[in-house]
């Protein structure tokens, strides 16, 4: 199996959850590099460039570049920071998709983050201990904890071990976290602990209501979906036409069958079995295809 195969199918099979570890460590190690290059070249600017993706309490300072409300949840402090926000997030997400699905999972980390975001620039001007003050905001707590409190409210009574403690109930560590958070806003990084709590309260409440019967992230799901099958789409045409090159230079010609059956079909279910054949193409290559498959593709290429 090539390289480039082997990394396709650990990204296949991979959880949604390591697929969400796997992008903050790449974005952390994509600015750590900068940062790096920024400083051994002596190039100033690296804090102004890094300014764009963080967020910002300012509103006025978030309505230009109001993209920081998702990409300041891929940024971190530190190592430290980093990490303990992935140990939680694999541990959480592991328990999560025991109940809940992929897609859901999203759901929670990413309203979290909103929520958390939110929650931040709301607390910088609303409350007086933070008059006239300005910070910016980094990390996935939010979203980690979204997910964390969303499960425990799931499974309350469910025992989880841990390492030095041994077995405790979930609702005993999602209190602990939120307890840690509210006792070390006076300490420092007071908008940060708010926004870990706006992130646990979106948790909270999306189950609560699951519980009622209302998806309160249906919402995200479709917008989301709809984004995904744009890419899809441009995706297929992709493919579509690498197939027709290939099939070109091979020389390749059009069974008189095919024809019929391209023929005889309508527009809806010829593009159902050309989407059923290049998702065969995308999980064995194309080299899986019947001679029928390849076929069909060729002449419903030509047809269009």
């Amino acid at each position: 199996m090539k390289t480039s195969d082997k990394i396709r199918y650990k990204i296949n099979t991979a959880t949604v959850t390591e697929k969400l570890i796997a992008a903050n460590v790449i974005a952390f190690l994509l600015f750590g590099l900068l940062n790096t290059i920024f400083t051994l070249f002596n190039i100033p600017g690296f804090k102004s460039f890094y300014n764009w993706f963080v967020l910002p309490s300012d509103p006025a300072e978030f309505i230009l570049k109001p993209w920081t409300i998702i990409t300041y949840s891929f940024l971190h402090g530190g190592i430290w920071h980093l990490l303990s926000n992935m140990l939680i997030l694999y541990f959480s997400g592991m328990y999560f998709l025991n109940f809940f699905s992929p897609k859901r999972l999203l759901n929670y980390y990413f309203l979290g983050v909103l929520v958390g975001a939110l929650v931040f620039m709301l607390s910088y001007n609303l409350f007086p201990a933070f008059a006239g003050g300005k910070s910016y905001l980094v990390g996935a707590s939010a979203g980690v904890m979204a997910v964390l409190i969303g499960v425990a409210t799931q499974a309350p009574n469910m025992y989880i071990r841990l390492m030095i403690i041994g077995n405790i109930k979930f609702w005993w560590l999602a209190a602990f976290l939120v307890a840690l958070d509210v006792i070390q806003i006076p300490m420092g990084n007071a908008g940060g602990h708010l926004a870990h709590l706006g992130g646990a309260g979106l948790g909270y409440l999306y189950t609560t209501q699951l519980h009622k019967g209302n998806d309160i992230g249906a919402w995200w799901e479709s917008t989301m979906d709809g984004i995904a099958s744009i890419f899809k789409k441009n995706e297929k045409k992709a493919r579509m036409k690498t197939v027709h090159k290939s099939s070109n230079k091979k020389g390749s010609t059009t069974s008189n069958s095919s024809k019929r059956k391209s023929n005889g079909m309508s527009k809806s279910e010829k593009q159902q079995e050309i989407d059923a054949i290049l998702d065969k193409i995308s999980k064995s290559g194309y080299e899986s295809l019947t001679k029928a498959e390849k076929d069909f593709l060729f002449q419903a290429g030509k047809d269009d």
